[in-house]
């Protein structure tokens, strides 16, 4: 492995192995957790606000029975609801409930906690500088897909 791609490649594919952030801690069930595509659709729709199947579509580059298949789970557990489009279009799009944001917020405390203790031994510089890099590599994924990624 002699090119920076290769090494990324591979700590990416360790990356995405590890499971730090996904232990349930002791106080909460474990399927009290979120599974990864809720985690990701309740999050998008906590930045954009409503959405509709057609631009969940578009921002995620995912065809619309998947979507379907996972919006119908969103809506089964409580965690998302079908309203009328507020700016008076014809689809019903897709908003958060005070559950989803519940279960959203209680999932990140998780995983905050957990990047807390893998991140113990650096420095807040490090870790700046460490978050400063994802950014500017997922920034350049977005733009490559043409799907940026709405930031908080």
């Amino acid at each position: 492995m002699d090119k920076p791609t290769q090494l990324i490649e591979f700590e990416t594919m360790l990356l995405m192995r590890h499971h730090v952030l996904a232990r349930p801690r002791p106080k909460r069930d474990a399927g009290e957790r979120l599974d990864r595509s809720a985690y990701v659709l309740l999050s998008r729709l906590q930045l954009d606000g409503p959405m509709s199947i057609g631009q969940l579509r578009e921002a995620f580059g995912l065809d619309t029975s998947t979507l379907n298949r996972q919006t119908a789970g969103l809506l089964r557990a409580g965690l998302a609801e079908r309203i009328p489009d507020p700016d008076g279009g014809i689809a019903r799009k897709f908003r958060i409930t005070a559950e989803g944001e519940r279960r959203l917020a209680a999932d990140r405390t998780e995983n905050v906690e957990g990047l807390e203790k893998v991140l113990k031994g650096w420095s807040a510089e490090e870790a700046t500088r460490f978050a400063a890099m994802l950014h500017r590599f997922n920034e350049d994924i977005e733009r490559l897909e043409g799907r940026p990624w709405p930031r908080p």
